[in-house]
């Protein structure tokens, strides 16, 4: 109790020496008079044990060191990388993030897998691939069967690439796509001769006519059977041939050989015939610069959502869409915001695109009198209001009109009919109207004059 009286006053003797006011001071002085009257009581004894030490600290005393800390486990969200040999050859597409890399335990006979996500849609990154593709040499063995689907798969100098697109099903939903690629494992043409062979070691024969032995065999052209083409429409498809504007991007399909036309009863898609539309345009009108279609340049805002810079039918698209010749936001159709490039082409969307550059002034007025009217067709209530107007237009140009050149006598218009190439073809073998307009064999006729 002697050592808690010394301590307590020695206390009340340091705040003595504050100068923190009389308050402080009477303070220390109460707590030194009380201490004095409990030194020798019973209640003073058992405040000296409470204030006492713990005895137990004598004999395990605390460890002031630092605490060991619990073991935690942190979890890896670093973002996938390509491999280390990852080659070259193949493009990467920019707006993607690679989220998993899958390597094989067996390269000699399984591929490469990443997985890729974009915000982009499927139909972009088609694009972009296929463009990709074409400029640096690869060739293309298949391509997605609808657009933004299937598979498209590529190959160049032994190297063998597989991109499986996602398209979004829902609208802002990200897209996923997976990327394979490894040796191409497509067998030799020429077979090896075994080492242990006598023949290995002897002159090779003379090759036959029909059969190399030193190179594979080539694929050839798919070139259409003339007869294929329906009679009435032969002559219009073979000068529009002649032209050199019916080109395909099909793959293992040209049309480079006069008066052919791959696979013409084939539905055509509107991407092919807006191509074919604005080079037969300007292959006529060679000469006459005022009625040729000028093709978008690369610093045009892209119109339609689904036909970016980066396809390769952009520029003819585009330039359609500014010249106000196909419908888009640029012409007040607010609501066309997609061209739908792989859709097949309709027969009124084939009038509404071709006969502005027949006519080239405003369309008329119609109703579905007007149209039953003129043409007779039972079905005209089912054709476009628009293109119901270009339909109209096409009456006026007698024996010239489009519909009767490519569909002959009908009463039935048939208006979200798919249109085959052959007739794709025919109706651009004539541009303008009666008495003021070029055919195709004019323009042929015209260039072996000149």
């Amino acid at each position: 109790m002697d050592t808690i009286f010394t301590t307590w006053r020695n206390i009340c003797k340091s705040l003595l020496r504050i100068e923190h006011g009389i308050a402080n001071a009477s303070l220390a002085v109460f707590l030194l008079a009380s201490l004095s009257a409990c030194a020798n009581s019973p209640n003073g004894k058992a405040l000296e044990e409470s204030l006492a030490a713990d005895p137990r600290l004598k004999e395990s005393p605390a460890s002031l060191s630092t605490p060991t800390p619990v073991a935690t486990t942190e979890s890896n969200s670093s973002t996938a990388k390509l491999p280390a040999d990852f080659p070259s050859e193949i493009p990467v597409y920019t707006n993607a993030q690679l989220l998993e890399v899958s390597k094989p335990t067996n390269p000699a006979k399984e591929n490469v897998k990443l997985r890729f996500s974009s915000t982009d849609p499927s139909n972009y990154i088609q694009s972009f691939y296929q463009t990709e593709f074409a400029s640096k040499k690869w060739e293309i063995v298949s391509r997605p069967a609808e657009e933004g689907q299937g598979n498209l798969t590529a190959i160049k100098d032994n190297l063998r690439i597989n991109i499986s697109f996602v398209p979004n099903q829902n609208s802002g939903a990200a897209t996923e796509f997976l990327i394979e690629y490894g040796k191409d494992t497509q067998p030799s043409a020429v077979m090896p001769q075994p080492t242990n062979s006598p023949a290995a070691n002897s002159p090779l024969p003379s090759p036959s006519p029909s059969v190399s032995p030193t190179t594979s065999p080539v694929p050839q052209k798919v070139e259409s059977d003339q007869s294929e083409v329906p009679q009435e429409l032969r002559q219009y498809v073979a000068d529009v041939a002649q032209l050199g504007v019916l080109k395909l991007r099909s793959p293992n399909q040209s049309s480079d050989t006069n008066n052919t036309l791959p696979e013409p009863n084939k539905i055509i898609t509107r991407r092919d015939y807006a191509r074919w539309l604005v080079a037969a345009n300007n292959q006529i009108y060679a000469n006459r610069q005022a009625k040729q279609i000028r093709l978008a340049v690369a610093s045009s805002v892209a119109v339609f959502s689904d036909v970016p810079k980066t396809d390769p039918d952009f520029a003819a698209i585009q330039g359609l869409a500014e010249a106000g010749l196909i419908p888009s936001s640029l012409s007040g159709d607010i609501k066309e915001v997609k061209f739908r490039p792989n859709d097949p082409l309709t027969r009124e969307a084939m009038m509404l695109w071709k006969v502005p550059l027949d006519i080239r002034q405003v369309l008329p007025t119609a109703n579905v009198d007007a149209v039953k009217e003129r043409w007779g067709f039972q079905d005209a209530s089912k054709i476009d209001s628009a293109a119901s107007r270009a339909v109209l237009a096409d009456f006026n140009n007698g024996d010239l009109a489009n519909i009767r050149r490519v569909f002959g006598f009908t009463t039935l218009f048939g208006p979200k009919k798919s249109v085959t190439r052959a007739e794709a073809a025919a109706s651009l073998w004539y541009f303008g109207v009666q008495g003021d307009g070029l055919s195709a064999k004019d323009a042929l006729q015209g260039k072996t004059n000149q």
